[in-house]
């Protein structure tokens, strides 16, 4: 049986095919992701993998169910697979917001599921970095989450060679829609073609924008314009005081389709235009309030990175780390009379936080050398009785004799082990 167009199966490293995924590549970018959250005083928050569908039908329209993995569930109740994280996080944040001192600045790596059609760099389901801050409504704390997600993109080396983050304004947006005449009931799709405009026919755009009573020379001589407002000129100033000005420009192409963004938005992109784009957030302050019916309102904003487009961009690049299984030591059992003494001794390195594996079965001492150099063995160890031991390094070849009960916390381990995840 084949899995389900649209998803993934994660194997070790080595993987099998070109196209395989890796889950060493996978924790790679998880572990990246966790701990430059960590350094910015980010604490991390999960949610269920299925919520009720009017959490997101509440937030975005009747038209999302389209794009959901919904069912009615046994206890009768209309439910979806969760396409995003950020109504999750809204509706815990309204719950408990008295529990937790402004601002809250949380992150999650969630799986999150759609049901859409598969394109280069988007599947059915992806792991997404999100990271957002609660309960602050000034520019820094948008300035705050942009060199965020310039530092955990510097942290899987790439460079501002590799990518740019453009920067927008939706209320800059919200002032040019309205000034020009736009109706309310039509906001929500000027959004949407006006961010389609780099991947749709110009001709196409033009004409659903004079629907609307815009043209599309009127909004392109907007985007060219590129003044920025107060509120982005001081978000620039702030990630140009940290040294990060390299990697980010005002750029009114960006308009982020989701109904739900109030302020400043951005994206990042790959410069050299190969890949959909990295990530993309912005300030969505009305979004608690709504998901609460006006019980709670709390400022809020965050972004939202994931993980099929950056694998790609990794391995494009050529910064896919060596990856693979990291074992300290291998323990050759060469006579079964010592197994016993050998498993002892197993165990105990395995207790010492040393990655440590043996012949599960009798087998020739030359296919258990074979094994150990198949595995990355940095140390082979041998009992040769129940006293003394011997320590090969792998690498060198280089041997040592040692008591039995010394070889756990013997230095040459110490050196290199393999600290415990």
């Amino acid at each position: 049986m084949k899995g389900l167009p649209g998803f993934r199966d994660f194997y070790p490293e080595p993987v099998p095919t070109p196209d395989s995924w890796s889950l060493d590549l996978r924790r790679h970018i998880f572990d990246t992701w966790r701990g430059t959250a960590g350094r910015y005083g980010f604490r991390e928050y999960d949610g269920p993998p299925i919520e009720e569908l009017e959490l997101y039908t509440q937030k975005s329209g009747e038209e999302i169910v389209g794009q959901l993995y919904n069912f009615v569930d046994k206890g009768d109740r209309n439910v979806s697979l969760r396409p995003e994280m950020t109504p999750t996080l809204a509706r815990m944040a309204a719950a408990h917001t008295r529990n937790y001192k402004k601002p809250i600045k949380w992150f999650s790596i969630p799986q999150l599921f759609r049901y859409e059609r598969q394109q280069k760099g988007r599947l059915r389901e992806h792991f997404q970095l999100n990271a957002d801050i609660l309960g602050e409504e000034n520019w820094a704390a948008d300035a705050e989450l942009i060199a965020l997600l310039i530092d955990t993109l510097r942290d899987l080396k790439l460079t501002s060679d590799d990518f740019v983050i453009r920067l927008s304004s939706r209320r800059a947006w919200q002032e040019f829609f309205e000034n020009g005449g736009g109706k309310d009931r039509d906001a929500y799709d000027f959004y949407q073609i006006v961010d389609k405009l780099e991947r749709e026919d110009p001709a196409v755009s033009g004409e659903r924008l004079a629907k609307l009573g815009f043209s599309y020379d009127q909004v392109n001589d907007f985007i060219e314009s590129g003044q920025p407002t107060d509120e982005l000129s001081a978000i620039l100033g702030n990630i140009e005081a940290r040294g990060l000005g390299d990697f980010i420009k005002v750029d009114y192409r960006i308009i982020r389709g989701l109904a739900y963004y109030t302020g400043p938005v951005y994206e990042a992109f790959d410069k050299r235009g190969k890949f959909r784009a990295i990530a993309g957030g912005g300030r969505y302050d009305h979004l608690v309030k709504l998901i609460s019916g006006g019980k709670n309102d709390l400022p809020a904003l965050g972004f939202g990175m994931g993980d099929v487009v950056l694998a790609e961009l990794l391995k494009d690049r050529g910064l896919i780390p060596p990856l693979g299984q990291a074992l300290d030591a291998f323990v050759q059992i060469t006579d079964e009379a010592l197994r016993d003494a050998s498993l002892g001794l197993v165990q105990q390195l395995r207790q010492a936080g040393l990655a440590t594996d043996y012949p599960l079965l009798k087998t020739k001492p030359d296919k258990q050398f074979k094994r150990a150099l198949e595995l990355q063995a940095k140390w082979l160890v041998t009992l040769k009785d129940t006293h003394q031991a011997t320590v090969k390094n792998l690498e060198t070849r280089e041997e040592t004799s040692i008591a039995t009960a010394e070889v756990p916390t013997c230095s040459l381990f110490r050196k290199e082990a393999t600290p415990p995840s």
